[in-house]
């Protein structure tokens, strides 16, 4: 089992930026791919970003360009890098692994774009 906890959420005007940090403990992180998702009132959790444990990224077509994910397997730690953020934005954003694992889910950090 993987013990996840994010960070680095907040209030941003458009077109500003956060970095959002995911550090993972209880298993072997560096082999596994591990992805970032949100949740928007009212809506269902979506795919954001992935990383495999070789580098290899792939995005949502909404963030593609804006956003970039990493990770730092010395830290245990997977990022986004949220640039250009829009009000669309807006959400819970979580981490798990791929494929996720439901009793994985973390409390999620809060991201909010103002117009």
């Amino acid at each position: 089992q993987v013990q996840l906890v994010e960070s680095g959420g907040g209030l941003v005007q458009a077109g500003g930026s956060l970095r959002l940090s995911c550090a993972a403990s209880g298993s072997i992180f560096s082999s596994k791919s591990m992805g970032w998702f949100r949740q928007a009132p009212g809506k269902q959790r979506e795919f954001v970003a992935a990383i495999t444990s070789g580098g290899n990224t792939r995005y949502a077509t909404s963030v593609k360009g804006r956003f970039t994910i990493s990770r730092d397997n010395a830290k245990n730690t997977v990022y986004l890098q949220m640039n250009s953020l829009k009000p669309e934005d807006t959400a819970i954003y979580s981490c798990n692994t791929i494929p996720t694992v439901e009793r994985d889910w973390g409390q999620g950090t809060q991201v909010t774009v103002s117009s």
